[in-house]
């Protein structure tokens, strides 16, 4: 992925309004499933774990694997759209999420670690296929619109995690669940296949890649401003996986919910982070401008993973919804104001290339957190512990802002 621009052909002129409805319905809906077959994990985690003969903080590794695998196949994904087209690209994901599934409704431990790998190649292409499609199908001045409604794909699939997996797995069993959700990804490869003649037609079967895999990263690291930028998404991003791969794991263990209790509460977060993607993007560049908005993102972010820290059992139910909205309203909703500040940023005609390193070093902070918060759990720091080091990196990635004047368009200092 060394220049999506430069490899992408130019944006169909005009495009209608409805041409762009079925790209855009259909991407967001792969979004959708694959975010949700992935932190379907996490939701029946405790069951699973217990079959295993693992510690349900072991989710923590779960994700760091998934993440590992998806920088690479993320920041590579570039090249497999202009060989196989977008569609076989998202396609080729929904398979791989639902073989991960399969994998983990095996009951093996060896084959469980296998599906967490599976599950990143998953996870790493739909997001850049997705982004290729609408960026030649939808007319420029519904861009910010569309792309921001396509990122409300994964905290909508975790939403749906959150809220459903628990009923599967009570129904069925977390196995049952497991295999529900691979059923799911593989009717989606089949519901978009009409689509491929039309939006592959421009896919070079000889394409070969071109230029360094890290041209890209050396991008970002090379740019103060979007360096800043990369590590303030590290470290946000680290907050909103860690959170999302413990919350229901802490608020049955140690908070004594019930499953489907603690699902909800989950399915709260990411509504509210659906939300917040949209409401911040909408107000980001006209109420308030996107630094000093993702600043204030990041100190209420904060103010959540403490307030989770001093949580305790007796607690009101609705207590733990109102610290999740909120937490999920910052932690999860800060993508999109994010996203159009790196587009707005990016030096001329290299948004392609610092997507590809900026979504690297992104993916970088969710293989790191998870796996810190577990080992945390493993040494005895308990959940506390876990949410003071999600405060810690919130606190270091608003501090990347601070003190730093706005930024101009196309800058490259």
């Amino acid at each position: 992925m060394e220049n999506i621009e430069s490899s992408a052909p130019a944006a169909t002129p005009s495009p209608s309004a409805r041409a762009m409805m079925a790209p855009l319905v259909s991407m967001t809906l792969v979004q959708v499933i694959v975010c949700m077959a992935g932190f379907a994990v996490p939701v029946y985690a405790v069951p699973m774990a217990r079959d295993l003969g693992v510690a349900p903080g072991a989710v923590g590794f779960y994700m760091s694997a998934v993440f590992s695998t998806a920088m690479v196949s993320a920041i590579i994904c570039g090249q497999g759209v202009r060989r196989f087209g977008a569609i076989r690209m998202v396609q080729m994901a929904l398979i791989a999420a639902a073989l991960a599934q399969g994998a983990f409704a095996a009951g093996s431990l060896p084959l469980a670690v296998l599906a967490a790998l599976i599950m990143g190649m998953a996870y790493g292409p739909p997001t850049p296929s997705s982004s290729y499609i609408l960026a030649r199908t939808t007319p420029p001045r519904l861009m910010p619109l569309v792309f921001s409604i396509k990122q409300t794909g994964v905290p909508a699939g975790a939403a749906l995690a959150g809220a459903v997996v628990p009923a599967l797995v009570l129904i069925w069993g977390w196995r049952g669940a497991a295999l529900s959700i691979a059923a799911l990804c593989l009717a989606a490869v089949v519901l978009i296949q009409p689509l491929r003649a039309r939006l592959d037609s421009d896919r070079d079967p000889g394409a070969r890649f071109q230029g360094g895999v890290f041209g890209p990263l050396r991008l970002v690291l090379g740019t103060s401003v979007l360096r800043r930028l990369a590590f303030m998404s590290f470290s946000f991003t680290a907050v909103q996986m860690a959170l999302i791969a413990y919350l229901v794991t802490y608020l049955v263990e140690v908070i004594g919910f019930g499953l489907v209790e603690a699902g909800l509460v989950l399915a709260s977060c990411n509504l509210a982070g659906v939300a917040g993607r949209i409401f911040w993007g909408a107000i980001s560049g006209t109420v308030i401008d996107a630094r000093r908005l993702l600043i204030a993102l990041g100190v209420a972010m904060t103010g959540s993973c403490l307030v989770l820290v001093l949580s305790a059992p007796g607690w009101p139910l609705a207590l733990f919804h109102a610290t999740a909205i909120l937490f999920g309203a910052t932690a999860i909703g800060w993508n999109g104001v994010m996203l159009a500040e790196l587009a707005r940023v990016a030096p001329p005609g290299q948004a392609g290339a610092a997507t590809g390193g900026f979504v690297f070093v992104t993916f970088g902070g969710i293989v790191a957190a998870p796996g810190l918060f577990g080992l945390l759990l493993d040494f005895g720091a308990g959940y506390s512990g876990g949410f003071l080091m999600l405060a810690a990196f919130a606190v270091l990635g608003t501090a990347m802002l601070v003190g730093q004047r706005q930024a101009p368009a196309g800058s490259r200092a």
